[in-house]
């Protein structure tokens, strides 16, 4: 079976000129990191965990280092992450002081009883995996920072969250066992409260998908040995027909109460 991976940088409405490319090309290399793994013989949720960390290590989206800021101008980040082939899945929220929220969440689906662990007890559990924490300060830059200081000056705290989210990273890919996963990653929304979670780690949410909302997304990159990469904004193109035939065995359920 022909791999595929198609991954997205977020539902951002618009992206300013300057910083379209950067975008573009993080999104291809978040993808090429992926196929990598797939086309070496590796399994689905090691190409998406792969592809969504590049993404949370990339300024430029927000996840990880490019995260948004919550009111206190504090990182807290949301991810999650499935595997098709046995329907396990883990998630994080309000997570801070760690640069890869999808590993920990990972972690969660492969070496706990749960799939979903949040706050004070995700960080509880990442010390004890040995999850390496960093100063929150490298996970905030300038220009997040700004975008703060002028959604407070211009909106205020109240303004509804689908007008403030500026994106969820992901990916989903088939391995060539016929294997499925996804993972998604997000810094939330800016100015949000302290403790918010948005539905990037609410595995099962009710709305016919499994897959979080941010995988509807209208410019996936896709890599496959018998698609070509694209990122066309109009209609269904072929990487997103692709993804949406291999989803799929994922719309059974999880094994477990995705929030019990």
């Amino acid at each position: 079976m022909n791999p595929v991976i198609v991954v997205h940088g977020g539902g951002a409405s618009s992206i300013s000129k300057d910083r379209k490319e950067r975008v573009r090309q993080g999104i291809i290399k978040a993808a090429e990191a992926g196929y990598k793994i797939l086309t070496g013989g590796g399994s689905a949720v090691d190409a998406v965990e792969v592809a969504v960390a590049f993404l949370e290590d990339h300024p430029e989206f927000n996840a990880g280092c490019g995260s948004v800021l919550n009111v206190n101008g504090d990182v807290e980040m949301d991810a999650s992450i499935m595997n098709g082939k046995d329907l396990s899945a883990g998630a994080v929220s309000a997570v801070r002081c760690i640069a890869n929220p999808i590993k920990l969440a990972r972690l969660v689906m492969e070496k706990t009883a749960h799939c979903f662990l949040t706050d004070q007890g995700a960080a509880k559990f990442a010390a004890v995996m040995g999850v390496p924490t960093i100063p929150k300060e490298q996970l905030v830059t300038e220009r997040n920072i700004k975008r703060l200081e002028k959604e407070k000056h211009e909106k205020g705290a109240l303004k509804l969250d689908c007008q403030q989210d500026l994106g969820t990273v992901g990916a989903v890919a088939l391995d060539c066992k016929g294997n499925v996963a996804y993972a998604t990653s997000t810094g939330g929304i800016v100015n949000k409260m302290v403790g918010r979670v948005g539905d990037t780690p609410c595995i099962g949410r009710p709305h016919g998908w499994l897959l979080p909302r941010p995988f509807r997304c209208h410019a996936p990159v896709a890599l496959s040995s018998s698609l070509p990469a694209s990122s066309d904004h109009g209609g269904k193109n072929k990487p997103e027909a692709a993804a949406e035939n291999h989803l799929e065995p994922l719309s059974r359920g999880p094994r477990q109460p995705a929030l019990g």
